[in-house]
């Protein structure tokens, strides 16, 4: 029985893995930065990340410059948070930029 519960769990990470890594190989090179930032910069939390593209936008304080394209960052970054959160992963561990 505790075979079987093993088993189950370790088909649902194996589903989950691809999961991820499906829909890693659909983000553009964008995509990937901003997860990579957030790994590096941000702690692994996409809030800090929102935050200081928001204060940009509305001209206040902020930490770091992502880019010129505030508002389809924070559209990447909302997609990405969506598909972290429903899926419970990080997709810092399946992006890299190499």
């Amino acid at each position: 029985m505790v075979n079987d519960a093993k088993k189950s769990g370790n088909q649902k990470d194996s589903s989950l893995d691809a999961l991820a890594k499906d829909f890693v190989r659909g983000l553009d090179n964008e995509h990937k930065m901003l997860v990579v930032l957030k790994a590096q910069l941000y702690g692994g939390s996409w809030l800090p990340m929102l935050d200081d593209l928001q204060n940009r936008l509305e001209g206040k304080p902020y930490i770091f410059k992502l880019s010129t394209r505030i508002k389809d960052d924070v559209q990447r970054i909302e997609q990405m948070k969506a598909f972290e959160e429903s899926n419970g992963i990080d997709l810092a561990e399946y992006v890299s930029l190499t």
